[in-house]
């Protein structure tokens, strides 16, 4: 799994028109090229009049799964610029349709590759972009003794306090970003003098906007 990576916030929709014609723009966040393809075929039952259904995908650790389609626009004017876009943003496990109703007036080549690219573009300032970070769950035992000291010092530490639990011992809930562990961990024993014991309670991804 990644430590971190980039993707849309939520499914969406944007709309620009231009030269007459309108582009609306539809985003979704997937993990399988199964679902990307599904979306599409969604977006085109949806848009069955439309003009053109363009599309494009990127799906992977490593952007391993990549494609665009131009749906019947000039070769390379719809599909491409729409995927450069993703990458170009860094985005992963992403895919977008862009739906162009025609309005009578031809863009041309560097028309279409400007209104699919900034379609895009425009479809990820409206619905968001988050960073996606891999955070390791610690469960923290100690003495109500030090309940006031730790909960001070994890409070004010950049690591996330999500809960507290009083029984027998305080339990205290943290996330820590995956990479600092290591670091985490040795900070917890000086500040605690060596008078806490915690484990390793598996991981889940934190989202930030970006």
């Amino acid at each position: 799994m990644l430590n971190s990576y980039y993707t849309i916030k939520k499914t969406g929709s944007a709309e620009q028109t231009i030269q007459k014609s309108r582009f609306i723009t539809h985003m979704k966040r997937v993990s399988t090229e199964d679902a990307a393809k599904e979306f599409i075929d969604t977006i085109k039952k949806d848009h069955w009049n439309a003009a053109h259904n363009c599309s494009a995908y990127v799906i992977g650790e490593n952007d391993d799964i990549q494609k665009a389609n131009d749906d019947g626009e000039p070769s390379g004017t719809a599909g491409v610029p729409m995927l450069n876009v993703l990458l170009k943003q860094n985005l992963k496990d992403t895919v977008v349709v862009v739906t162009r109703y025609f309005g009578g007036i031809k863009l041309g080549a560097g028309g279409l590759i400007r209104a699919y690219g900034s379609s895009v573009s425009l479809g990820t300032e409206e619905i968001g972009v988050v960073n996606r970070r891999l955070m390791q769950k610690y469960d923290v035992h100690c003495t109500y003794e030090l309940l006031g000291k730790l909960e001070n010092e994890i409070r004010q530490s950049s690591y996330l306090l999500t809960d507290i639990e009083y029984n027998e011992q305080v339990t205290f809930h943290i996330a820590v970003p995956f990479e600092e562990r290591s670091t985490f961990e040795s900070w917890m024993v000086e500040v605690s003098n060596d008078r806490v014991t915690f484990q390793a309670e598996g991981t889940s991804y934190l989202e930030e906007d970006r």
